[in-house]
C-alpha cells in the first residue's frame, strides 16, 4: 500500500519533478536535429584505451575474488554479482577497439557522439589541463542520471574553447583538480 501511495503521488501530484527529470535527459540526435553552426569539432574514443601488462590483469583478480569472497561470506550477494559483472564487462572492453566519437561544440550546444546537449541543460564547464596525463573538458548538467560529463581535449587548444564557451555558459573556478572517480579509474586503468 506504501509504495502505491508513493507511485501515485509522484506521477500525479508532482508532475514537475517528472518532467525536469526528462527535459534534463539530452537528445538523441536525428535529421531534424538543430545543433546550431559548429565552432569547434574534433574526434575522441569512447573510452580510454590501456595497455594492460600480465601484472595488472594478475592484481585485479586478485583483488576482484577478495571482494567477491567478501560479498559471499558477509551474505551480499548482490555485491558480489556486481563485482563479478564489473570483471566480465573489463575483460569485455579490453579485447575490442574503442569506437570513434565526434565531439562538437556550437552556438546552440555540445553534441558528443548522437547526442546533443543544449546549453540550457547544462549549468558550468570547466577545464583541467595537466599535460600530458589530464587534458579534459568537464561540464555540470542539471540531469540526476549523468551530472557529470568529461571530454577529452587532445591536442585542442584549450584557451580557445574556453573562450567560446564562456560566451554561452558559467566557468566553474573552483574546480582546480580531475574529479576523485576520473582519477581513481585513470590510476588503475579501469576507464
Amino acid at each position: 500500500m506504501w509504495l502505491f501511495c508513493n507511485f501515485v503521488h509522484f506521477f500525479f501530484c508532482t508532475p514537475r519533478k517528472y518532467a525536469i527529470l526528462i527535459s534534463t535527459m539530452p537528445q538523441q540526435v536525428t535529421v531534424d536535429t538543430l545543433v546550431g553552426d559548429t565552432l569547434y569539432q574534433w574526434t575522441i574514443k569512447e573510452y580510454e584505451e590501456h595497455t594492460r601488462g600480465k601484472r595488472w590483469y594478475i592484481v585485479m583478480s586478485v583483488v576482484g575474488v577478495l571482494l567477491v569472497l567478501f560479498g559471499l561470506l558477509s551474505g551480499n550477494f548482490l555485491f558480489s554479482l556486481i563485482i563479478m559483472l564489473f570483471a566480465i564487462i573489463l575483460y569485455l572492453q579490453s579485447h575490442q577497439k574503442a569506437p570513434d566519437v565526434l565531439v562538437s561544440i556550437t552556438d546552440l550546444g555540445v553534441l558528443i557522439g548522437s547526442r546533443f546537449y543544449s546549453y540550457g541543460e547544462l549549468e558550468s564547464f570547466y577545464l583541467i589541463y595537466e599535460p600530458p596525463h589530464v587534458k579534459s573538458l568537464f561540464f555540470e548538467t542539471q540531469s540526476v542520471y549523468r551530472p557529470r560529463i568529461q571530454v577529452p581535449l587532445l591536442d585542442m587548444n584549450p584557451i580557445d574553447i574556453r573562450k567560446s564557451l564562456l560566451s554561452f555558459l558559467q566557468e566553474d573556478i573552483e574546480k582546480e583538480q580531475e574529479p576523485f572517480s576520473e582519477q581513481f579509474a585513470r590510476n588503475w586503468q579501469i576507464h
